[in-house]
């Protein structure tokens, strides 16, 4: 490893917590790099409901388990993500004890004790929870997406998934994450979501803006407009999963096997002017974390195109800096 490299979450010491998802490969076979260069933590997958709750009565921790004493051991603090999510769940969870689907009251407190015994577990030690992920609709017609938890619960499933992680550990942080969180139509459906709780006395402590941008948009406008509309409903903002596409999503292309130099620019100059901006919000941007450490492993070789390799972070496929790091670097003065 280059000792050369400034460290990258001690570059924004004082400023908000630099972060990065992990898994436990990835901290099998990068761990120094990753405690170096962060100093927060989110299992990508791993600390998921299908992931730790298989069956009913079989919790597997093994995994998280193993992610948490990585960071305990290395002084990393640990984002947890995520208790409720329409993906990734176990589908017993909404199965009847005959062959139909559970009702509302088996369901209610199937997610209530999941949500208990998981931050109960980690109480003291996840500093912040994404309680409830990506419940809004895209479409513009439509405000809460059609999910099992919605059509089963209602929406006051959302309300019940808070208070019981609030009971399990009163002192973490709690946040509803989404993407697309910049388009004018879903940002105002989050933040009237999230008013709406505030409002009925729920305890959330803050917004997850995923950050699943490229290098062609949203604008920094519409980044600022966000920021400052979830900003002034007085909670923290987190960003939570931070990666700068060198790809729009529609472009289908498979033939790139290296970013063009004009792609290479690009993600500079959007990585300098995203953490300039970050920084002027720092009163409520309390972390930052990436959605990987580095190009060599992340989910956006395989999304929206299967196969295809992307390269989205400051470090590169051997963990080296590329310029845009030193642009983020370079944002801290």
């Amino acid at each position: 490893m280059n000792n050369k490299v400034p460290n990258l979450h001690e570059a924004y010491n004082g400023i908000f917590r630099i972060g990065a998802a992990v898994s436990t490969k990835t901290i099998r076979s990068e761990g120094d790099f990753i405690a170096r260069h962060y100093n927060s933590i989110t299992a990508e997958n791993q600390m998921k409901f299908e992931e730790i709750h298989p069956e009913e009565e079989r919790y597997t921790f093994e995994a998280a388990d193993e992610i948490m004493n990585f960071a305990l051991q290395n002084g990393i603090a640990v984002r947890g993500h995520t208790m409720v999510w329409h993906n990734q769940t176990s589908d017993w969870v909404f199965e009847g004890p005959s062959d139909g689907p559970a009702d509302k009251e088996l369901v209610l407190l199937r997610m209530q004790e999941h949500i208990r015994t998981v931050a109960s577990r980690y109480k003291g030690k996840v500093y912040a929870w994404d309680v409830v992920n990506e419940a809004i609709e895209d479409k513009a017609d439509l405000v809460m997406r059609s999910t099992k938890w919605l059509d089963i619960l209602g929406e006051d499933y959302i309300r019940h998934a808070f208070e019981a992680a609030h009971e399990a550990d009163p002192n973490a942080l709690l946040f509803y994450n989404d993407y697309n969180e910049t388009e004018p139509v879903k940002r105002d459906k989050i933040y009237n979501l999230v008013r709406s709780l505030k409002e009925k006395g729920v305890p959330i402590h803050g917004i997850g803006m995923q950050g699943h941008w490229n290098i062609h948009g949203p604008s920094s406008d519409e980044i600022r407009q966000a920021i400052e509309l979830y900003a002034s409903l007085d909670l923290q903002l987190h960003i939570t999963e931070l990666d700068i596409s060198m790809f729009h999503f529609e472009d289908r292309r498979t033939d790139l096997t290296a970013p063009t130099v004009q792609m290479v620019e690009l993600q500079q100059r959007r990585y300098e002017e995203i953490f300039g901006l970050f920084k002027e919000y720092r009163d409520v941007i309390t972390s930052v974390t990436f959605w990987g450490a580095a190009d060599n492993y992340t989910w956006l070789d395989n999304f929206p195109v299967r196969g295809r390799k992307n390269w989205p972070f400051l470090f590169d496929g051997d963990l080296q800096p590329k310029q845009a790091f030193w642009r983020v670097i370079g944002e801290v003065k």
